[in-house]
């Protein structure tokens, strides 16, 4: 018989990719709009394993229901599990992940975010549908030889690098973890955070969301940056204090923003809310510059890397449901 499988927070894409992938599966798959959380678990009754997505909120209520309700797996269709408690989930039920889907889908992503604000494309855009013409206000500057700090030399810092070393820029990079070996290689250069915000004309974040990296665009690392630095995020939303990002850009300390992620997306990202009013104050300010790009955590958002997602889901279940070890399995080890 086959095993259920209730994909929760699922989008037309979503449901067409899943349904073309599970061809060579043979699951039975149910899908839900909702995205996961304690007042809608009961919809997983029933189910072996439930799939869910950047939204989904399993806290220690939904573990237990979802325990009850003889679910066997949560099986994340995405690399971070913050939202999941995993410490609670420890001996009740097993959680996996996607680590990674395609790193120069983010990357790509990240240097359009860049060239976009530089070049002031966006405005361009809308001026020419306009008629408008006029070259006032659009002036860039050359990328060539200027300095990029890339935070996070993980796959993607490591693809970012590359793009940015193509560009003729220089790159300072920072990681808890440094690889002096494809620094050596890549012709980057390992330096302090402190030493990144003083030199770098943009910034670009590709670490883990942790306790010590939560908020580290703040106030003070803001003050220490060049002024009209450009400051792009494509990792994890609360890497940056959003209320210091409007400070740091209301008295032009910082230049430009590219946003793929923000610390409160859960509440619109993913949906169509153009025909409602904005209650989230923060998020309303930051569309309100003209030298800031919000995109709505699409940086992942290809062909190549959706397929990655939805292969690397069903070998996962398929992996837990067989017996075998799990190389994707999200382990508590507090």
């Amino acid at each position: 018989m086959a095993k259920r499988l209730a994909v929760f927070d699922s989008k037309p894409y979503d449901i067409k990719m899943f349904e073309e992938v599970n061809k060579s599966y043979g699951y039975e798959l149910v899908f839900f709009k909702e995205h996961l959380d304690k007042h809608n678990v009961i919809l997983a009754s029933g189910f072996d394993a439930v799939c869910i997505f950047v939204n989904a909120v399993v806290d220690k209520t939904v573990i237990d229901s979802l325990q009850s309700y003889g679910v066997k797996l949560i099986a994340l269709r995405c690399a971070g599990f913050n939202n999941v408690d995993i410490a609670y989930a420890k001996d009740k039920i097993t959680v996996v992940r996607v680590p990674d889907y395609s790193p120069h889908a983010i990357a790509e992503h990240t240097l359009a975010l860049m060239l976009t604000l530089n070049r002031r494309i966006h405005r361009a855009f809308n001026r020419t549908r306009e008629g408008n013409f006029s070259l006032n206000g659009l002036q860039g500057f050359d990328m060539y030889e200027k300095t990029v700090g890339v935070i996070g030399t993980g796959r993607i810092g490591k693809v970012v690098i590359g793009l940015m070393k193509g560009l003729g820029m220089n790159v300072l990079a920072y990681d808890v973890y440094p690889d002096e070996k494809a620094a050596e290689t890549m012709g980057y250069t390992y330096a302090s955070l402190d030493e990144i915000y003083a030199k770098s004309d943009i910034i670009t974040l590709h670490c883990p969301l942790t306790k010590e990296t939560e908020h580290l665009i703040n106030e003070n690392s803001i003050a220490k940056m060049k002024d009209g630095v450009m400051i792009i995020n494509t990792g994890r939303g609360k890497l940056i204090n959003s209320k210091h990002l409007i400070d740091g850009l209301v008295c032009c300390k910082v230049g430009f923003a590219g946003l793929d992620v923000y610390e409160e997306e859960g509440n619109y990202f993913y949906e169509d809310y153009s025909d409602t009013v904005m209650t989230d104050e923060v998020l309303a300010r930051l569309l309100s510059f003209n030298n800031v790009i919000i995109t709505s955590h699409q940086a992942f958002f290809t062909h190549e890397a959706f397929s990655n997602i939805a292969h690397t889901t069903f070998n996962n279940i398929s992996d837990f449901f067989a017996g075998k070890k799990l190389a994707n399995e999200v382990v508590y080890n507090g």
